[in-house]
């Protein structure tokens, strides 16, 4: 089991009556530890701040999985020089995953020599120590550690949403697919301990929030470092009997260890949303076999058959790559038709891009035209079958957790089924946060548009 530690909450106040700006780049998981970030500042005395002018403390915490990401973190490091040289004593630290790359850090540290503080994914637990040493020896530091050194239980979390809640349950990955760089920068797997988890979810279903999902690099991992056979379906079983707590959803999984006790076990619970996110990447085997994903086409479309056998109203979504080194037209028509047979609720659709140090940079690359063109096709697509798919659910009544008002609209509010589909409605504003049925109206590409049922609120 992975080793465990108590993170200390600090004792002085450095950032009383201060404020702090936090800026994240990439998934789940960074935004989650985004959340951390701003417990501990808060812990700190820190308040936050939506204007980066105003903040006495900036942190980007950043993501290295695509190239664009990098790219917005440079250009904005640039434009908060003039930042730092109005204020001095402004602090700018940049975290994650793009310092925990050796060649990176050193580039931030060269290229941007007056940020104060940078951090990689290991030791985020170590901000206010890091903070109080910048403060008290004024001068710049750069912690990165190279390995993993357990997992630390107890740090503050400030999450915005009071309604649904991000809670990870395992660290790292094992799979190391040829394309990507988690792995090098996010470490090994290793699994909180059930207890830890359940307690926390508890919590936070005493303070009201109905809605948890379970955050993982591959969730269906979970628990293969312990030593006895307590594993992810077991963890949703211990879940499914908090009191209070509404749904369940859980990212990411991989296809390959998604076996067929978690399906029976998702299938008989009452809390798991029937919503499954499951990565296909490629519908070419020899792609795949290149990706080092560890499944075929055809186990994978077995799986999708066994989930929909399992639980027939089940919502299918997956990322999908174009591009990746050596694709034919041959590969990438594969693609489409693994899209076609699985029929999508909805896809990330991306673009492979060279991530240095990754077996896949040193591949035959596609030419960026031919990537292009394929890559609107699959978004065409796809877009023609989550329309279909949506059009389809037109007269149903659903199930949905009303999350606020729209961001376009104050008079529609704004809700997600089980399904994870956003509907829109007309309806009174002591609706947000309580379970209502919906009728859904009309299907669009990416939302439904619906009507509340008299006497809608199921909770």
């Amino acid at each position: 089991m992975a080793d465990l530690t108590r993170y200390e909450h600090p004792i002085k106040k450095l950032g009383q009556g201060k404020l702090m700006y936090i800026q994240s780049f990439g998934c789940q998981m960074n935004e989650r530890d985004s959340e951390s970030l701003a417990g501990m500042l808060e812990d700190l005395g820190y308040s936050p701040t939506d204007t980066q002018e105003k903040a006495d403390i900036i942190v980007l915490n950043t993501c290295c999985v695509r190239e664009t990401a990098e790219s917005k973190v440079f250009g904005l490091l640039g434009r908060l020089r003039k930042l730092k040289v109005a204020k001095p004593d402004l602090i700018l630290a940049v975290c994650g995953c793009m310092p925990q790359q050796e060649d990176a850090a050193k580039r931030i540290r060269h290229s941007f020599p007056f940020v104060d503080l940078i951090f990689g994914t290991h030791n985020i637990h170590e901000l206010p120590r890091m903070i109080h040493q910048v403060q008290e020896n004024h001068e710049a530091i750069l912690e990165v550690w190279a390995t993993e050194k357990g997992i630390s239980e107890n740090v503050p979390v400030r999450r915005k949403d009071k309604l649904k809640a991000w809670v990870t349950i395992m660290y790292g990955c094992n799979n190391f697919c040829t394309y990507c760089i988690v792995p090098y920068v996010r470490g090994r797997e290793r699994s909180r301990q059930p207890e830890e988890i359940v307690n926390e979810i508890t919590e936070l279903v005493q303070e009201g929030y109905k809605e948890v999902t379970l955050l993982g690099q591959n969730v269906n991992s979970y628990g293969k470092d312990f030593t006895n056979k307590y594993r992810f379906a077991d963890l949703l079983l211990d879940l499914e009997k908090i009191e209070g707590l509404e749904r369940i959803r859980f990212m990411t999984s991989h296809p390959r260890d998604f076996d067929q006790r978690l399906i029976d076990v998702i299938a008989s619970a009452k809390k798991v949303c029937e919503h499954y996110h499951l990565p296909a990447q490629a519908g070419s085997n020899r792609i795949l076999k290149l990706m080092n994903r560890g499944y075929t086409r055809e186990h994978y479309l077995e799986l999708i058959s066994k989930i929909k056998r399992a639980v027939p109203n089940a919502s299918i979504t997956a990322d999908l790559m174009v591009g990746f080194p050596g694709e034919t037209e041959e590969d990438f028509e594969d693609t489409l038709d693994l899209v076609k047979q699985v029929r999508y609720d909805s896809a990330f659709t991306f673009v492979y891009n060279i991530r240095s140090g990754t077996p896949a940079a040193k591949m035959e690359q596609v030419p960026e035209e031919v990537k292009s063109k394929r890559i609107q096709k699959l978004i065409e697509l796809q877009g023609h079958i989550s329309l279909e798919n949506n059009q389809m659910e037109e007269g149903r009544v659903l199930e949905v957790l009303v999350e606020g008002e729209t961001k376009t609209n104050p008079d529609l509010l704004a809700g997600r089924t089980r399904t994870n589909k956003l509907v829109v409605f007309k309806g009174a504003k002591d609706l947000i946060g309580k379970l209502v049925a919906i009728k859904i109206i009309k299907g669009r590409p990416n939302l439904l548009e619906g009507e509340l049922e008299p006497n809608g609120a199921i909770v």
